[in-house]
């Protein structure tokens, strides 16, 4: 019984001079000084890109005839809307739909401004002497 209190007391008293020599190690060695943090500071702030999720996410679905159901997805989105198939609709809603998608076209006003500038009043300025 003594014996593994003696082994204890010695575990507990190189872990001390282990830890104590990492506070140390800093000052001995002022290039290497970089602060050890073990918290959650230590993570990044911005969302990570992952080509592949290690789970599924749940998400909310809208099939074209405008019902929801709920699935599990690979990415995590909020809700996900099936395409309809231009296809099979009426005539005047197909092209309804084709005519959305087409990119709208501004037209650019090209506006007349009267100008009481005159040059004449201003040729002192580029004039030698």
């Amino acid at each position: 019984m003594a014996l593994g209190r003696a082994v204890r007391l010695w575990r507990f008293l190189l872990s001390l001079q282990l830890k104590s020599s990492e506070r140390l190690l800093p000052a001995m060695y002022p290039v290497h000084n970089v602060p050890r943090r073990n918290n959650s500071n230590r993570t990044s702030v911005v969302r990570c890109g992952r080509q592949v999720y290690a789970r599924l996410y749940p998400v909310l679905l809208v099939r074209p005839d405008g019902s929801t159901i709920n699935i599990r997805y690979k990415e995590p989105k909020r809700i996900l809307t099936m395409p309809v198939d231009v296809s099979l609709l009426p005539e005047a809603e197909r092209k309804a739909r084709m005519r959305k998608r087409d990119p709208k076209r501004s037209r650019m006003k090209e506006e007349q401004y009267e100008d009481e500038f005159k040059i004449d009043n201003y040729s002192q300025f580029w004039k030698k002497k």
